[in-house]
């Protein structure tokens, strides 16, 4: 089995999205997983940026403010999605091209759609990714307790290592 793996290389899945933190620990994982490892081995990696935007919101064909504004509301919604993921993804392929001249590696870029832990776990496991790497927002026990924490969640579902990387801020 390890022969396997060592002759696809490693695949290492970047969740990523519009916050600092997201940005550090793809940085992080750039400078302390993929660098350290090319220098030691002569494993290919592979590094996955997943994106994962929001479900839209759902729409009523009796919704008042649908039938009298749907199409603009409902275009600009979209057009707004998708500049932002474009803006993650520029971000994200910037940080990577930083290290374009030190290291030899394949980016891909994903996006999903939906709730964040159900598609960042479900790519995971479709892609056999060796590894899962997260940023923290570093959310207190009461916004943690309201708003979830993808991260944990993430941790306790994906067979894979997964690194959550803390932004020296929130440390």
């Amino acid at each position: 089995m390890e022969i396997e793996k060592s002759n696809r290389g490693r695949k290492i899945v970047v969740a990523v999205d519009e916050s600092e933190e997201s940005m550090h620990a793809l940085s992080w994982c750039l400078d302390n997983i993929v660098v350290v490892s090319e220098q030691t081995s002569d494993c290919f990696t592979t590094l996955v940026l997943l994106y994962v935007k929001p479900p839209p919101p759902p729409f009523s064909p009796f919704d008042v403010a649908d039938y009298l504004l749907g199409n603009d509301i409902v275009g600009s919604m979209e057009e707004y999605s998708r500049k932002l993921v474009e803006s993650v993804m520029s971000r994200a392929q910037a940080i990577c091209m930083k290290y374009s001249n030190n290291i030899n590696i394949k980016v891909e870029k994903r996006v999903g759609s939906g709730d964040a832990k159900q598609v960042i776990c479900g790519t995971v496991e479709k892609l056999g990714a060796d590894m899962l790497v997260m940023g923290s927002h570093g959310y207190g026990f009461l916004k943690r307790a309201l708003l979830g924490s993808v991260s944990y969640d993430c941790a306790k579902r994906v067979k894979c290592p997964v690194v959550v990387v803390k932004h020296p801020e929130n440390t």
